[in-house]
């Protein structure tokens, strides 16, 4: 996963042309440990620091009627003005693309960035919206009644990817 990573954010100074008015911004839960990791690796080969954010789409998606009456919300934090810069959001898994539509309209409410785009450890396929990711760690195929997990260290204690079957199926 780290050398996976290193490419990224490598990827990520290579497409935007160094890290001036870039700001990461993690997607609540393991996208914000990967996009620490991501802006770690700049910083190591850069000597720049990055900007990180995180984002809880909770409120943004479009099943949340089905969530329940006390759905959990966890933080947004975004430490600075969005607007005219370069936002890249980070993901652990792309599929359906329905969580990107809802960061990318959760960021709306912040301010008109120069540029959005997207960056996901894992895109497994599958889409059901035109949504598709910049930078991509590694791309894999999974039937769709399975679940692909990413393990993050700092939330699971390691780090993999792993699929599961769904509940309720297998």
């Amino acid at each position: 996963m780290a050398r996976t990573l290193r490419r990224m954010a490598d990827e990520i100074v290579e497409r935007f042309s160094g890290t001036e008015d870039l700001i990461l911004v993690g997607i609540q839960r393991r996208g914000v440990q990967l996009a620490e990791r991501i802006a770690g690796y700049i910083t190591e080969r850069e000597g720049a620091i990055v900007a990180l954010g995180a984002l809880d789409i909770t409120l943004y998606r479009d099943d949340l009627q089905t969530i329940g009456p006390r759905p959990v919300v966890g933080k947004t934090d975004l430490p600075l003005s969005l607007d005219h810069r370069t936002v890249v959001i980070v993901d652990d898994v792309l599929y359906t693309g329905r969580t990107v539509r809802a960061a990318m309209d959760e960021l709306a409410d912040f301010g008109r960035p120069a540029r959005i785009a997207l960056a996901v450890l894992v895109d497994r396929g599958g889409r059901e919206l035109p949504i598709h990711a910049d930078i991509v760690g590694k791309r894999i195929q999974a039937p769709s009644e399975l679940r692909v997990d990413v393990l993050i260290r700092e939330v699971d204690g390691e780090d993999g990817v792993v699929t599961v079957p769904r509940e309720g199926e297998g």
